[in-house]
């Protein structure tokens, strides 16, 4: 089989998944495009905004064009290398998931992992309500968080790629920094493992990243000012969103189950 034949075999294996699981993958596009304005621009917005540093000054100022602030601001080559390393984890846990939910007594597994999920973005839906209200004691203090021991291994290992950020060094910090956990990935990979499917996990976690590009885009062309404006505008919508994806989940859930 040659090589047109392989990619169009690969295309229309994905075209039946995005038709089979159209909806658990918009989920996560969804889930991305407002967990990336709420949580991953104040996360993974300094990691943009040092490689566009980075990239910018080692332009000649004679070199210095519109298209170059554009393209050095945009910083595709991490935002290809961190969708890489979610898709990566997609698929390696959907199909973990797949096998281990095949085995006897434990065909309840995927109707777990969307029900998780779907509590997962209830809750996060909830806490984006109460961000709008006045803070009391009983919420307590916003505490700074931290990636923890993993997080911060992963950290230092990408440190020596923020020197030159520019084609495979870019996506490859990228691919590093695409495995330092947080709370919004965990929940999309719930999603993706629920499928069972790897090819469905990769498109599913590759839709999470893309639904998360365009605030760091955002924070990459205007910086923090424009990151935090267009995430105060996004945010009043979240969760409703957020709510509308936990009920599209447990919603599978239950088809699963009936």
């Amino acid at each position: 089989m040659d090589a047109l034949s392989l990619l169009d075999a690969g295309l229309n294996q994905c075209a039946v998944v995005i038709d089979r699981d159209g909806g658990l993958l918009l989920a996560l596009l969804t889930a991305g495009l407002v967990g990336g304005t709420t949580h991953c621009a104040g996360m993974c917005g300094p990691f943009v905004l040092a490689q566009v540093s980075a990239r910018l000054e080692r332009v000649p100022l004679s070199a210095m064009s519109e298209f170059r602030r554009l393209t050095g601001a945009a910083v595709l080559p991490y935002h290809a290398g961190r969708a890489t390393s979610y898709a990566l984890i997609g698929a390696l846990s959907a199909s973990v998931a797949g096998h281990v939910g095949a085995l006897p007594g434990l065909r309840w597994l995927s109707v777990a992992l969307l029900a998780l999920a779907a509590l997962f973005f209830l809750g996060y839906a909830a806490r984006s309500l109460t961000s709008w209200l006045p803070k009391l004691p009983v919420f307590g203090r916003d505490r700074p968080r931290s990636a923890g021991w993993w997080g911060e291994r992963v950290s230092r290992l990408a440190r020596p790629l923020f020197g030159n950020p520019t084609g495979w060094r870019g996506y490859g910090l990228g691919m590093a920094l695409g495995f330092i956990p947080c709370g919004m990935l965990y929940g999309a990979v719930a999603v993706a493992a629920a499928s069972g499917s790897a090819l469905t996990g990769a498109l599913g976690m590759a839709a999470f990243a893309l639904g998360t590009v365009p605030s760091l885009l955002a924070v990459g062309l205007a910086g923090h000012v424009a990151g935090r404006t267009w995430r105060t505008t996004v945010a009043r919508a979240a969760p409703a969103v957020m709510l509308v994806n936990a009920g599209v989940l447990g919603w599978m859930a239950w088809k699963l189950v009936a």
